[in-house]
């Protein structure tokens, strides 16, 4: 697409308006992006942006779906632990964004949300199309998954409101804010632009500091444990941070277990990780908890659901649990998942208590111990030789070995055994709230932070993930985005068929029917056109891995070039034990 079609028009500028203080203070909450898809009940501020704003940040990464723009600053977050902006059209885009807003919720990632409505005094409404835009209550409909909102009524109200949201969504635990704008309040003529709060006079919330006494409570424990475990949860990218756990770890000889819900936490090849990390428990993971004496949960997602696939009883190890996730669970979602039993429980953020306890152990410095060699040549490679998802993860692992990759999300038949996780960027961690369709605008997201990083961004999608929102390709092919979506399609809602098989064998009924309202076929779907139609470079579909070790190569020299590549790779169907027993439990 052309340059010049992005570019405004500039015109002095002899009249201002209240969405011109808007968006002057939306640059000054030091965002650089806001991701949108064009909305009437926000036209004022739209004009703002292009008109009063010109070329400077924020710039508009224009969607093509509103669940897409929260999906992309979903992404953004992860890698950033930053939030970046996001304006919604009214009510009726919000109802777009709701799933994208609670998967950003339940994966506790910072984002600042904006909303509008048609004027909230009725006398000013347009006939119509104001009255459907309009709602009296438009936080409603998110508020059980945003940490805090506001529909306030006037311009300096506004502002205040923006400076508030900002704060409290980079306040740990972190989680989405929205803030709702009065079209009135947009498009009225002010003389003069107000003073626009200074967010440096706000001073974050500090999460109390961990105490000696605290450190030194955590490392009495560990002293005298014969069999310590330490569950690595929802943690920071911070590659300090990373050492530290890992000479942590060493310096008890605690062993490891992570999960692939979450971000990378600890390096996968290490003699003291346990098991191979999935959405459940390996079983090498859960013999580990089960025998050890002392458990810390640094954060872990679903600890107590954790400690019962394991068969740990209340009292037979010592259990510290560590989170902030405390404070924001309602009445209204259950993401935060049953109460654990713990022995000590402290409302602390999980890398700050790794420090404090290393500060207190002196502890210092990186691990020492090396980590195991990765083999990626287990794929038969050949003319003819079809494609399992073990198969698809060695070929890529292997196309990927001369250059730094981050996995930005992989499918849900990937097989921990697979990964190996070096860094805290090596991989991202799936949504938050297990939707499908968010795979392609959280990997846009995530690419587009990465652009300047080195870094390599790879997301493996399932056919089904990549369908529902395949149009979130557009925004990376419009502004640039290198990335490279691998399709892992096996042709149907396949997570869906081992149900359908669970559920037949347990009745006495046909498994030979899994497949009926689930398989995605007669007729294929062309994925290679589709994002081709995107305006991505794309190839597939590949149907053996001979084809497919030849594709990557090229494909990964096109990203390198700067584009955006999908190739669509023709998979068999099945899952690994771990992931196919944990969900027929």
């Amino acid at each position: 697409m052309p340059d010049d079609l992005d570019r405004p028009i500039r015109s002095e500028i002899t009249k201002r308006y209240g969405s011109d203080a808007i968006v002057e203070m939306i640059r000054k909450l030091d965002t650089p992006y806001i991701a949108l898809n064009p909305g009437s009940s926000f036209r004022g501020i739209h004009d703002s942006l292009v008109n009063y704003l010109g070329n400077r940040d924020p710039q508009i990464l224009l969607c093509l779906h509103e669940e897409h723009a929260v999906a992309i600053a979903h992404g953004w977050a992860k890698v950033t632990g930053k939030p970046l902006a996001v304006m919604l059209h009214a009510n009726v885009g919000l109802m777009h964004a709701a799933m994208a807003l609670y998967n950003a919720w339940c994966d506790r990632v910072p984002m600042m949300v904006y909303g509008a409505t048609g004027p909230v005094d009725a006398a000013k409404r347009r006939p119509w199309i104001d009255w459907l835009h309009t709602s009296r209550d438009q936080a409603s409909i998110v508020r059980p998954y945003v940490k805090w909102d506001d529909q306030p009524s006037s311009l300096e109200a506004s502002l205040a409101s923006m400076v508030r949201a900002s704060t409290i969504t980079r306040t740990a635990p972190m989680a989405p804010t929205y803030v709702c704008f009065d079209v009135s309040v947009q498009e009225e003529q002010i003389d003069v632009m107000p003073d626009l709060p200074d967010p440096a006079n706000y001073a974050m919330p500090q999460v109390p500091a961990v105490s000696q006494e605290d450190a030194h409570r955590i490392l009495d424990l560990l002293a005298t444990a014969k069999t310590p475990v330490f569950l690595m949860g929802r943690v920071s990218r911070d590659s300090d941070a990373w050492d530290r756990r890992v000479a942590l770890a060493e310096r008890f000889g605690a062993r490891v277990v992570t999960d692939i819900k979450t971000a990378a936490a600890f390096p996968t090849r290490h003699p003291l990780h346990a098991g191979a990390p999935g959405y459940f428990i390996s079983q090498e993971a859960g013999v580990a908890i089960a025998s050890a004496d002392v458990v810390i949960s640094f954060d872990w997602v679903d600890l107590a659901g954790t400690m019962h696939q394991a068969g740990v009883t209340v009292g037979s190890a010592r259990v510290v649990n560590i989170s902030l996730d405390p404070l924001l669970q309602n009445g209204w979602s259950f993401d935060h998942q049953a109460q654990p039993a713990s022995d000590l429980s402290m409302l602390a953020d999980p890398d700050a208590v790794i420090t404090a306890i290393c500060d207190s152990a002196g502890v210092r410095g990186a691990g020492k111990l090396a980590l195991a060699t990765t083999d990626h040549q287990s794929a038969r490679v050949g003319p003819g030789a079809k494609i399992s998802i073990d198969g698809l993860s060695d070929i890529l692992a292997e196309a990927l070995r001369d250059v730094q990759p981050s996995y930005l999300r992989l499918t849900l038949s990937w097989n921990g055994e697979k990964c190996d996780f070096r860094s805290p960027l090596d991989y991202l961690g799936y949504d938050g709230g297990a939707g499908i369709g968010s795979g392609p605008g959280m990997a846009v997201g995530a690419a587009l932070a990465l652009k300047e990083s080195g870094r390599l961004p790879v997301a493996v999608l399932g056919d089904g993930d990549f369908l529902m929102g395949a149009t979130a390709i557009w925004t990376a092919t419009h502004h640039r985005v290198p990335l490279l979506i691998v399709v892992a399609n096996n042709r149907s809602y396949f997570n869906d068929e081992v149900h359908q098989e669970r559920v037949a064998i347990m009745r006495d009924r046909p498994v030979a029917n899994k497949h009926v309202g689930q398989a995605i076929g007669e007729p294929d779907i062309d994925i290679a056109a589709i994002a081709r139609a995107q305006g991505a470079l794309a190839f597939g579909p590949v149907e053996d891995s001979s084809t497919l070790v030849h594709t990557l190569r090229e494909a990964i020299s096109e990203v390198q070039s700067g584009k955006t590549v999908v190739v669509e790779v023709r998979v068999a169907q099945g899952y690994s034990a771990t992931m196919t027993e944990g969900m027929t439990q």
